[in-house]
């Protein structure tokens, strides 16, 4: 079922809806979509994270990236 809001916007956010509506998408379809958008933004931001957290408190994983870094910088032209 489809659930109806009412929001205020701002200068920015109205251009941006101008703009979307200037490309054929409605203004229910924009906002869908840029709430859509913005929350698999904010999923993949939180997923990519808790990757980093995860690669931080692996000490094999960090040992080896100083071993790899160490071996690229031997490698490296002097200069």
């Amino acid at each position: 079922m489809a659930e109806a809001i009412s929001v205020r916007l701002n200068d920015e956010a109205a251009r941006a809806l101008r703009a979307l509506e200037a490309v054929g998408m409605s203004r229910s379809e924009a906002i869908r979509s840029a709430l859509i958008e913005s929350a698999i933004r904010l999923r993949r931001r939180a997923e990519l994270a808790a990757e980093v957290a995860s690669l931080e408190a692996d000490d094999e994983d960090r040992d080896e990236m100083r071993v790899v870094a160490g071996l690229m910088e031997a490698l490296r032209a002097p200069g």
